[in-house]
């Protein structure tokens, strides 16, 4: 097992289920357990103190998740469920763990005070397909795949379909939902569940290029606009303006709105406190 590295130090980390690498205030998290990827327990685990530590970490400025090899991710990891149903509860207890440890790392994503990139490159099904939906951005491969297949198995992907239905129209979402069926990029882009579409020779670059734009930006407005956006999007139109009023009138009494109005004024770079 690698030596484990604090964030505040550019450079790589090598651990298997999860690679980490950090620098200029980018955090990127490799999904590292190829083929499939599944998000085991042991990943989930991962994923979730990972993203406690960049959380309460001021160098952290934008997360990327990525993957190795040809999938993204193909969601649980159905032999290691499968393998419960001899407990005495047929598997209930750990089926159970298994949904909440996922759900709460999606929520945990939503809630991160740090903007967080989905990078694709391959296919990305069931849980694996929520991962995407649920991160602030995606951008994928040209050739990368979605899809929700748990009803050809006899398992209706219920918790990816709560991102998912988020992120794609109604519709679009009960298309994935009801046939299982493979949705190409370019379909995916429609739907709502991608941003941008690049061929794989740019992938990392582009992912890269749009997380230092927003790695430049001040935290503490970032923090207050992601916090904001899910918060609203929830509300009856009426109290999302009254909320986000509330929203900007703090904001604006911010020591770094502040700064970005006047370096604006004066024609000049702002130099972010993060207060």
């Amino acid at each position: 097992m690698a030596e484990v590295v604090s964030l505040h130090k550019d450079g790589e980390m090598l651990e298997a289920p999860l690679a980490r690498h950090f620098a200029d205030g980018i955090l990127r998290l490799t999904l590292n357990n190829p083929p499939a990827n599944v998000l085991s327990i042991a990943l989930l685990q991962r994923l979730h103190a990972v993203l406690d530590e960049a959380a309460e970490d001021k160098a952290v400025r934008v997360v990327i998740l990525a993957a190795t090899g040809k999938l993204f991710s193909a969601g649980h990891d159905l032999k290691e469920m499968t393998g419960h149903r001899s407990d005495d509860d047929r598997g209930r207890a750990f089926f159970e763990k298994t949904m909440r440890l996922c759900s709460d790392l999606m929520l945990k994503i939503q809630r991160l005070p740090k903007p967080v990139i989905a990078e694709v490159d391959g296919l990305a099904t069931a849980a694996g397909c929520q991962l995407v939906a649920s991160c602030d951005l995606a951008i994928c491969t040209d050739t990368s795949t979605f899809c929700t297949p748990g009803v050809n198995i006899g398992l209706f992907c219920s918790t990816p379909m709560v991102a998912i239905s988020r992120a794609a129209h109604r519709k679009q979402a009960m298309e994935m939902l009801l046939t299982g069926e493979t949705v190409d990029a370019s379909t995916a882009k429609d739907f709502g569940i991608i941003n941008r579409i690049v061929p794989k020779q740019y992938l990392t670059q582009v992912v890269n290029k749009y997380a230092a734009v927003i790695a430049s930006k001040s935290p503490r407005t970032l923090k207050i606009g992601k916090e904001a956006f899910y918060a609203q999007a929830e509300m009856p139109v009426a109290d999302a303006y009254d909320y986000t009023i509330g929203v900007m009138v703090e904001n604006m009494l911010a020591r770094d709105a502040e700064e970005g109005i006047g370096a604006f004024l004066d024609k000049r770079m702002p130099e972010w406190k993060d207060d």
